[in-house]
């Protein structure tokens, strides 16, 4: 039903520096694969094969991972080396890349309405690489699609999180269904915690309705100066309808230095060693 997904990953990454000075962020390995191929990989899971990464200045390298390297492919074939290859092979046989370049970093709206391009007018996925989520089961993409099927609107993926931490976000209040979703009656984006609606966050993953296009041209600069996603889907809610969704899974936030190793850890001691036997 959804076929598509979007990868803002423009982003400079300066809590990185000065890896991330020629590095992108999403290409720092979590363990052996880059934060952004785990993306592409829940995306493809979701049946999202086409994936549309809005990109930047000095994000080549994102390109040219979801690419084949001849030469690299010529000397390990036939040797014990070449089995490091399988995961990425796979993601290039089912999924189909495209790319566009954000000139300037002026929010996460902006980089949805870049990728406008790619989309086209149908229901999109988005990841944002920085927040890896890792599940048994279905992944929180796969989880959305569902959903997506019942309620056929805008979906946001939230979890809990400490009231000191609500700054850092964007977060809903809402009426709620059944266990774990939520019709959204309003959402702020990095509110101060006195004045948070709740301590349920926005996360890195959504599923967006072709509409949420045009609400972000008519959207004002919000915090920072920015375009603010949040700040339109605010508007949908309003409109007509955005759910909001307490995904199963755990969530780290690899955009952090602390996040990141936490994940590193745990795919290493999870994940990593039990693939290598």
């Amino acid at each position: 039903m959804i076929k598509k997904c979007l990868f803002p990953v423009a982003g400079y990454g300066t809590r990185f520096l000065p890896a991330t000075k020629s590095m992108p962020k999403e290409m720092l390995p979590v363990v052996n694969k880059p934060l952004v191929q785990y993306g592409v990989e829940e995306a493809i899971e979701a049946g999202m094969n086409t994936c549309a990464m809005v990109t930047g200045r000095g994000k080549r390298s994102i390109a040219d991972h979801f690419d084949i390297n001849y030469e690299l492919e010529h000397q390990i074939s036939g040797t014990g080396k070449e089995v490091y290859l399988d995961s990425i092979r796979n993601v290039l046989d089912n999924g189909i890349f495209t790319m566009v370049r954000q000139r300037e970093m002026l929010g996460l709206g902006h980089a949805i309405l870049t990728g406008h391009s790619l989309i086209g007018n149908e229901p999109f996925g988005v990841i944002l690489s920085d927040d890896l989520c890792i599940n048994d089961g279905p992944g929180v993409l796969s989880q959305m699609a569902e959903l997506y099927k019942q309620f056929r609107c805008s979906i946001v993926a939230i979890q809990e999180v400490p009231e000191d931490q609500v700054h850092k976000y964007g977060v809903i209040a809402g009426e709620p269904l059944k266990d774990g979703i939520y019709r959204v009656d309003s959402m702020v984006e990095k509110p101060d915690p006195k004045d948070a609606p709740s301590n349920l966050a926005i996360i890195g993953r959504y599923i967006l309705t072709p509409d949420i296009f045009d609400i972000i041209r008519d959207t004002p600069p919000g915090a920072n100066g920015e375009l603010q996603l949040t700040d339109a889907l605010q508007t949908q809610a309003k409109q007509g309808c955005v759910m909001a969704y307490k995904f199963k899974g755990r969530r780290f936030d690899c955009g952090s230095v602390p996040g990141f190793v936490e994940a590193t850890n745990y795919v290493y001691e999870n994940i990593y060693q039990k693939e290598q036997g």
